[in-house]
């Protein structure tokens, strides 16, 4: 039988370094990803794929932004920004996974899937927006926005100016994760779980509502390789290990850890927020709920069977 794995893609999966993002740099990095990913279909897995939306969900933004100043087209709140998102980057990568199954002569149906997760509306996180969306904004110009549209800004750390701020809360529920393991489990692609998903909670009369979040994808992701059974959840980023004391003295490149090992590293600060440091959380998040394996490496090494950092149960 089969093994079935979850694959995220980092955004350096579609835009990279200083690129402009035009559809042709993102396509190219789309067919170069997912020529990689093959190599997960050659060792025997069933894969589903998942991905960021940074800054394809920030263009969007804008363009809702220079609609409304120039022809006065309503703005869309972000969770049809992040729907919309979900749609163009999972077609890219349908697309690019369908050439390169061609070539490899690989007979594999590809779908993608609009997913939405169900999130908690008294979350502390909506008490402490965080996750920066959008373009950069002078001090005066976000203020007017702020008091026209009653959002929150704050100040970029590199100083590049004043960006809005939305929750991020923490996934609860991925709908239709039933469908989205069957159809993985008989053998089709599925590309599923987008940008973290689009955030939605539930009333007490069970209806569902959308939000002014954003979730974090790699969370996201985790928690559906867990409720769903996968053998294996891998996270694809730019570096082909995780590291201890990155760029500084002793450095260390991580091969296969316990969960215990992982989580001291953590709790010590070797992996940054804004980096690393979601990676390893969800990985252990994974591993926690019953995962066999959590892997963080990059995308050119997943042909081999030993490749990147691997957190493993504490009694393996």
């Amino acid at each position: 039988m089969k093994k079935l794995a979850v694959v995220a893609f980092g955004g350096n999966a579609l835009l990279r370094g200083d690129e402009a993002g035009t559809i042709e740099q993102q396509e190219k990095n789309a067919y170069d990803t997912c020529r990689k990913v093959i190599g997960l279909l050659k060792r025997d897995y069933n894969i589903i794929i998942t991905h960021g939306n940074g800054p394809q969900v920030g263009n969007i933004l804008l363009r809702n932004e220079a609609g409304y100043n120039t022809y006065k087209i309503p703005k869309m709140p972000i969770d049809i920004c992040v729907a919309d998102s979900q749609g163009g980057i999972g077609y890219m990568i349908e697309r690019m996974m369908r050439n390169v199954l061609i070539e490899e002569k690989m007979r594999r149906n590809v779908v993608t899937l609009v997913t939405q997760v169900l999130v908690d509306i008294n979350d502390p996180a909506f008490d402490d927006p965080s996750k920066p969306v959008g373009a950069y904004f002078l001090k005066e110009e976000a203020d007017l926005l702020a008091k026209a549209n009653k959002w929150v800004f704050k100040e970029d750390p590199r100083k590049r100016g004043w960006r809005r701020v939305v929750a991020s809360p923490k996934p609860k529920d991925i709908l239709n994760k039933k469908i989205i393991r069957d159809l993985a489990k008989k053998g089709n692609v599925v590309i599923a779980v987008g940008g973290g998903g689009v955030p939605v909670f539930r009333h007490r009369d069970k209806h569902l509502e959308a939000i002014e979040a954003v979730i974090d994808k790699d969370l996201a992701s985790a928690l559906l390789a867990s409720d769903i059974g996968a053998d294996a959840y891998f996270i694809v980023t730019d570096v082909p290990k995780a590291y201890i004391n990155f760029r500084k003295p002793g450095e260390k490149a991580l091969d296969r850890i316990t969960l215990k090992e992982a989580k001291k590293y953590y709790d010590e600060g070797h992996f940054t927020a804004g980096s690393m440091g979601p990676k390893i959380l969800a990985a252990m998040n994974f591993v926690e709920n019953g995962g066999v394996e959590a892997i963080i490496t990059e995308a050119s090494q997943l042909e081999k069977d030993n490749c990147g950092t691997r957190i493993v149960s504490d009694k393996k």
